[in-house]
């Protein structure tokens, strides 16, 4: 059964619109439409330029339609932020940027109101200072006006779904990142709505492969598009879309996405949610499959993104394989970060606070720019590794293969560090992770694809992997012990 499918892929920095083709044996990918998603600030707020985004979903369309018929559409983003709609079904403001200042303290100050304990046996969420769950915490608290006006609040796939179909719904693995979700019923706390005096603007949650809605007839008329093109509920969280493209065979198996953030865990039947995952600071998310994504969001190739930003701006054109290149000529070990270290989540001069955290914990400083990005490097790794080990005490189980997925399996350095920092064989690929798996649901869901395992299989047989074997692990051994003598909160 041959099918023709379209991902909307929106990651932090850019989307793109990738046309699948499925001949009944063998997905192959062609991107068709590539554009930047860069965040404006506006005064003292950071927000998402959702006009400009929509307008990119519509040249996508227009380059899939002249690329040939399509069976089906889905669309994936990042999680936790949303827009609200009015009464009239206009969008009240511009969705603001989860990396936005407006809920430092956030966690902080919700534990005035419910203890960390309650909080995470309701949700089973890891602290985010940005999850939704903080950011309607902060209207109520500062824009309780705009919460007034709204009728519906939407994440931002749903949100898309919404002006090119005209259904409201919530998907459910988007819904899952926003700590407002009970995780054992997989519905709304309408509980924690009502303790924190919150509207319950979110509309039902809906499974990911579920049919959502046609076009609209306004919108196939000014794009010249067939009226038929549904638009599926795909696995709206582009890392549930990843997961789902993860190339395993069974269950017992870790995996990272790698890409600006890297989300590391294991897919667990039900919610585990005990004094050890919240101690380790684990999160429940939902799968496309009925199961649970447990896992750890870590500050990923952002800390690399944003440093090669300020080299750019200081003048210095470094390409990514320059930057590897810098760092595998300097010496190992030199010095190390948290990469979750809450001074490095926002934009600016990251080098400079690199160096900074390293001044104030007696380390080498890294002086240029091979310095820096070893640091980052070994530190991301040694990172995986104190996630892996967490993993395996909550869940009780030795694991003995890792797959990365997403694109940051481009950087051989960081999946060979992560293979000896970890002492596992690691699986990279395919890079196309986030957009393989959005195709993958909407392949179920069309009754091309049986199942997960099914479509699994055939990321196997349609995309190469690489395997990074471990090496010199006794030296990544006494990297971890030192590591955790400097960062003994991870």
């Amino acid at each position: 059964m041959s099918k023709n499918v379209l991902a909307f892929d929106f990651g932090a920095s850019s989307g793109r619109a990738m046309l699948g083709r499925f001949d009944g044996q063998k997905l192959s990918l062609e991107e068709i439409h590539r554009f930047a998603n860069d965040p404006v600030k506006l005064g003292s707020t950071l927000y998402w330029d959702f006009l400009r985004q929509f307008y990119e979903i519509r040249q996508g369309l227009i380059k899939a339609r002249l690329a040939g018929n399509l069976d089906s559409l889905g669309i994936d983003t990042w999680g936790v932020d949303f827009g609200l709609l009015g009464a009239d079904g206009r969008l009240l403001d511009q969705p603001v940027h989860y990396r936005d200042q407006r809920t430092d303290g956030a966690v902080q100050e919700l534990a005035g109101l419910i203890p960390d304990a309650e909080l995470y046996e309701q949700t089973g969420l890891q602290f985010l200072n940005f999850n939704t769950l903080y950011q309607l915490c902060y209207l109520r608290r500062r824009q309780p006006g705009l919460l007034d006006q709204a009728e519906t609040a939407l994440l931002i796939p749903d949100l898309f779904a919404y002006f090119l179909t005209g259904e409201r719904f919530s998907e459910y693995t988007i819904a899952s990142t926003t700590a407002l979700l009970d995780p054992r019923t997989r519905d709304w706390n309408r509980d924690l709505f009502r303790r924190l005096n919150l509207p319950e603007l979110f509309p039902a949650i809906k499974q990911p492969g579920s049919y959502a809605a046609p076009l609209t007839r306004d919108l196939c008329r000014e794009l010249d598009l067939p009226a038929a093109w549904p638009l599926i509920r795909t696995a709206s969280h582009d890392t549930a879309s990843a997961v789902a493209a993860v190339p395993a065979e069974g269950e017992d198996f870790i995996y990272i996405s790698s890409g600006t953030w890297s989300l590391m865990g294991i897919e667990a039947a039900r919610p585990i949610i005990n004094e050890d995952s919240r101690r380790l600071m684990f999160t429940n998310e939902g799968a496309c499959n009925g199961r649970i994504r447990f896992l750890k969001n870590i500050m990923g190739l952002w800390l690399i993104q944003e440093t090669r930003r300020q080299w750019i701006r200081e003048g210095q054109q470094l390409s990514y394989a320059d930057m590897e290149e810098a760092a595998l000529v300097k010496p190992p070990f030199r010095s190390l970060i948290d990469p979750d270290d809450r001074l490095f989540a926002t934009p600016g001069n990251l080098p400079e606070r690199i160096r900074q955290r390293c001044r104030e914990t007696g380390q080498p400083v890294p002086a240029d720019t091979g310095a820096v990005v070893r640091c980052i490097y070994e530190s991301l790794a040694l990172k995986y590794r104190i996630v892996k080990e967490g993993l395996e005490t909550v869940s009780r189980k030795h694991y003995r293969k890792l797959h990365v997925v997403g694109g940051g399996t481009k950087d051989g350095l960081l999946s060979q560090f992560t293979a000896n920092a970890t002492g596992l064989p690691v699986w990279a690929g395919p890079a196309e992770a986030t957009a393989i798996g959005n195709m993958l649901v909407q392949l179920i869901s069309t009754g091309a694809l049986k199942d997960l395992a099914q479509a699994r299989q055939l990321v196997r047989q349609s995309f190469d992997l690489k395997l990074y074997e471990p090496r010199d692990c006794a030296d990544w051994d006494d990297a971890c012990a030192r590591f955790k003598t400097l960062w003994p909160q991870n």
